[in-house]
This record gives structure tokens, C-alpha cells and sequence, in this order.
């Protein structure tokens, strides 16, 4: 099949549409439909700890859609009115619960002892008896976190917590326990047949080599257009894989070969893209938004090079803490360091960078989303601080 030759731009316009970037904001009140739709088209919310300015799997809603009431998504998360499970997909994430048969065949080789990291699977070799012992306290107590037994006397001792909480990662990967909720971020373990729908786990089961073909089919929508590697990782599927699936979904029609100006790789566009002439939005993405947590197309796709710096020693860090990437309409056009200091109620803007080439109004829209963010976390007002290159514009036009 022929390969369609595509530009830069029109790559990044169909990724932004595919990614819920295209279309206005709701003027109506966001509800649990609309929750529902973003995570059927991106597939994936990936979950992080940190807390500077809002745990990351929050913000992906906010960032297409505007300010929403999160607990919506504590509750899409919770027994009650469940939209989703938790697992390892593109990190540990939360997934739309038709996506449970999917996951299976990385939780049978987790038992395996494939599919985790390696010190994990050799730990669980010589530790099954002790694992059985903790799957049944989860069996007899659950829901439970893995805190609540530190300490506690089993048959084989008193249990020590690296070696509960080990034992507590194994099955949550091996799926034979799963994340009932949350309590302060703390996973809280059940028996899956108690924590799922029952129509949910009586879901046929596909075969291994049918469940990456839909796994990469959703990433293909998830993104719109991509690489192998693109699609590959979304899911964190290995090289391994995807052989032959990616051929075969271009045989049935699914995927699109293209060639995208100044990739060197071949790339697949999904049957399902749109292609928009034009896109407007703006929005402050999470350093873990599926638009730009694969760092590499990040970079290709938007000119755009971008690490966390968290775990940089400060002195070393070139941007900040924690620092979001700032989408105007089809750019990544800024970035800045962010911090909500809850008990003071101020979101503080310890320094913002404009990306070479970003326009005029750069500093005008980024402080429209900014306030936006203030109101929809709660806090009283702004402080911005003059760092970084755009960060006196910033200033002066809040004070003004």
C-alpha cells in the first residue's frame, strides 16, 4: 500500500483532534458523560503522586475540557459508580473498565514472573508461600491497604512492610487483587469479583495476539497518527509484541501508512483521525497527558524538548520543580513552574519560559488558563514571579 505523504503541522493537528484538543470547551456543566467520552477516546489517564499543583491524573480532564468537579473522577474511580479499574498500562493508570479482558495476558505473565521487573519476579519465586499468606488476608479483610498490615504477626512470622508491600505489588500485577479505591492516594486491595462489576469480569478473555491488535487499535485513535513505536508504547508494549500486528491492522483497513515530513520512521494514521484544517485551544498539560508523555514524539511532533526535572538536584534544574507545558492552539508555546500553596490559597508561578517562535499572545492566553486553573483548584489568588524569560510579561500583565 502505498504511503500518504503528510506535513508536520497536519501531524500535529490530527494528534490534537484524536487527543480532544479540537473542539470548544463545554459551556454546560461537566458531567459524568463527558468524563466517559474523553476516557473512551484517549484511552488511558496515567497516575502520579506528586501533588505541586494537582496529582496528574486529575488534570487531563481540566486540560480539554476546563474546570470540572473532581469528584467526579473520585467517584469514577470508587466501587460505587466505577468507570474504571487500575493497572499497569502506561505506568500505573486508570482505564476505562472494558479495557479489564485487554490487560489479562499481562497479568498472566506477570504470574508468570514475566512482565514485572525482574527483582519483583525473583523476589515472588522465593516468597510464594508468603504471598499466599498475604492474598489471603486481603481474601478475609478486604478492602485493604498494604499499611494496615505493616507490623502484623502471620503464620510466618511478623510481617515486615517491604516484603507485604512487595508481596501486595505482585498480585495487584499478577490480577489477582485489584485497586478497590483510594484512601489519601493509598491503594486499597480487594478480590476483583468483589471490587468489578460482574459483567466486567465475565467479559470474554482475547487471545494474547487479539488483545495487542486492540490495544494498539486504541492507541492509534488515542493518538491519530503515529509511529510503531508511537502506538507501541502507549500501552508499554514490547518490540516483542507488536510483530505482524501493526501489518495486519494495515491489511484490515485499520491503520494508514504515511510518511510524515522530517520522520525518518514510518508512521500509521487511524482510519478513525480527523483531519482539522485548524485548531484553536488553549491548555496547561500534566508533565504525564498522554498528548506529550512519550518525551521523543513529544519532540518531533512539537519542537518541544521536555523532561521532569523532580529528581534534578535544584541548582541543576533548568526550568523548575514541576513544570507544565503550555498548548496554544497548535504549539507547545510555554512552559512554567507551578506550585499550589493550599493553606495560603495562592497558586504560585515561580517561573515561566516562552518556546522559541511563540507568539505575542503568548503571555495573554497563559495567564487566561492560569486564572482558570486558580478558580478551578479553589485558590484565592496568583503570585507570579518575574524567572524565566516571560515571566516579567507575566507579571506586569496580572498587575495591570
Amino acid at each position: 500500500m502505498k504511503s500518504e505523504k503528510i506535513s508536520l503541522a497536519q501531524a500535529r493537528r490530527i494528534t490534537l483532534a484524536a487527543q480532544g484538543f479540537s473542539e470548544p470547551r463545554p459551556t454546560s456543566p461537566i458531567n459524568r458523560g463527558h468524563l466517559n467520552r474523553l476516557l473512551g477516546r484517549i484511552g488511558l489517564l496515567q497516575i502520579d503522586s506528586v501533588s505541586a499543583v494537582v496529582r496528574a491524573h486529575y488534570m487531563p480532564m481540566f486540560s480539554r475540557l476546563g474546570p470540572y468537579p473532581m469528584q467526579l473522577l473520585d467517584e469514577a474511580t470508587g466501587p460505587k459508580k466505577r468507570l474504571v479499574f487500575e493497572y499497569w498500562a502506561h505506568e500505573a493508570s486508570f482505564l476505562p473498565l472494558e479495557l479489564w479482558p485487554l490487560m489479562q495476558w499481562r497479568m498472566a505473565r506477570a504470574r508468570e514472573h514475566s512482565e514485572i521487573y525482574s527483582g519483583l519476579a525473583r523476589w515472588a519465586e522465593e516468597k510464594q508461600s508468603f504471598i499466599e499468606e498475604i492474598f489471603e488476608e486481603v481474601k478475609a479483610r478486604g478492602p485493604i491497604a498494604a499499611s494496615d498490615i505493616e507490623g502484623h504477626k502471620g503464620s510466618g512470622g511478623w510481617w515486615g512492610w517491604s516484603d507485604a508491600k512487595a508481596a501486595f505489588e505482585w498480585l495487584f500485577w499478577a490480577g489477582r487483587i485489584t485497586a478497590h479505591s483510594r484512601r489519601s492516594f493509598e491503594r486499597l486491595y480487594d478480590l476483583p469479583e468483589r471490587a468489578l462489576p460482574k459483567a466486567v469480569i465475565d467479559m470474554p478473555v482475547p487471545d494474547t495476539a487479539d488483545a495487542h491488535r486492540e490495544l494498539l487499535k486504541i492507541s492509534a485513535r488515542a493518538l491519530g497518527v503515529g509511529t510503531a513505536q508511537c502506538l507501541r508504547d502507549y500501552f508499554r508494549l514490547s518490540p516483542a509484541d507488536i510483530v505482524g500486528r501493526i501489518d495486519e491492522l494495515v491489511e484490515e483497513g485499520e491503520l494508514l501508512p504515511v510518511k510524515i515530513e522530517g520522520w525518518h520512521r514510518p508512521g500509521y494514521v487511524s482510519k478513525d483521525a480527523r483531519r482539522p484544517r485548524k485548531v484553536e485551544t488553549q491548555a496547561l498539560l500534566a508533565p504525564f497527558d498522554p498528548l506529550v508523555f512519550e518525551r521523543t514524539r513529544t519532540e518531533k511532533l512539537f519542537d518541544f524538548h521536555y523532561r521532569i526535572e523532580i529528581y534534578t538536584p535544584a541548582e541543576k534544574r533548568r526550568y523548575g520543580y514541576y513544570v507544565l507545558p503550555f498548548l496554544l492552539n497548535d504549539a507547545i508555546v510555554a512552559r512554567v513552574d507551578l506550585r499550589a500553596d493550599r493553606p495560603k490559597g495562592v497558586l504560585r508561578v515561580l517561573a515561566a519560559y516562552a518556546e522559541p517562535g511563540a507568539p505575542p499572545e503568548t503571555a495573554e492566553a497563559l495567564l487566561r488558563e492560569l486564572h482558570t486553573m486558580q478558580n478551578w483548584l479553589g485558590l484565592e489568588q496568583i503570585e507570579i514571579t518575574t524567572a524565566g524569560d516571560l515571566g516579567p510579561t507575566l507579571a506586569k500583565l496580572s498587575a495591570s
